[in-house]
């Protein structure tokens, strides 16, 4: 299947993919919208959460967008650079470019590799590379946050169910790969959270704010 490819492709869809995962929107959208240097505020993490503690509903938003698209795009063009190949072989170059963005934007090189936790782009990621899996984490979010109205429960749930979606909804292997290795480093990523949760200190969606609280 790699062969299929060649090792440009892939170098180029990888390559692509982390820096097209390291725009950090996060830092460009409080820049360009007069709202400071989101790494010096809050918890310093370049997601939304953290961008809408300046205040900034609409900067917070882009945040989210930008993120997730980034993702998405990054699976699109590996998509369309695939297109007459086979279904393998796209699902395989398609899920090494969208790992690629969300390890840019774990660790981007352009913020000395420190990052936001990758639920925005996780989500981006998958609509793109597989939709009904995205669709399917998605409505898990939406369900636990509900249910028990806390940001990081709702995205740890999302991602280690992603792969068992990846498997019901028979999806190529490439794309469970690839769920499951998100799913992982946002668990890293969430450390702080999972420890606050079993301590039952994790705050809640709309309650007081924590500086180290989840973002996206």
């Amino acid at each position: 299947m790699l062969n299929e490819l060649g090792p440009v492709l892939i170098a180029a869809a990888l390559v692509g993919g982390y820096l097209l995962g390291s725009i950090p929107f996060g830092v460009i959208a409080t820049r360009l919208g007069g709202a400071g240097d989101v790494t010096k505020i809050g918890s310093g993490n370049i997601g939304a959460t953290n961008v809408l503690r300046t205040g900034r509903k609409d900067l917070a938003a882009i945040t989210l967008l930008g993120d997730g698209g980034k993702g998405a795009v990054a699976v699109l063009i590996a998509w369309l650079a695939t297109r007459d190949q086979s279904l393998e072989a796209q699902a395989v170059l398609t899920s090494l470019a969208g790992g690629a963005a969300f390890v840019g934007h774990l660790f981007p090189v352009w913020l000395r590799f420190r990052g936001g936790k990758g639920v925005a782009t996780f989500f981006g990621t998958l609509l793109a590379a597989a939709w009904p899996v995205g669709v399917a984490a998605g409505a898990t979010w939406i369900l636990m946050a509900l249910l028990f109205r806390i940001s990081a429960l709702a995205g740890l749930a999302a991602a280690a169910l992603a792969p068992v979606f990846v498997f019901l909804l028979d999806r190529p292997e490439p794309i469970a790969l690839l769920a499951l290795f998100m799913a992982i480093l946002i668990y890293v990523r969430h450390l702080p959270n999972i420890r606050r949760l079993l301590k039952g200190e994790e705050p809640r969606i709309g309650g007081a704010k924590k500086a180290a609280e989840t973002e996206a």
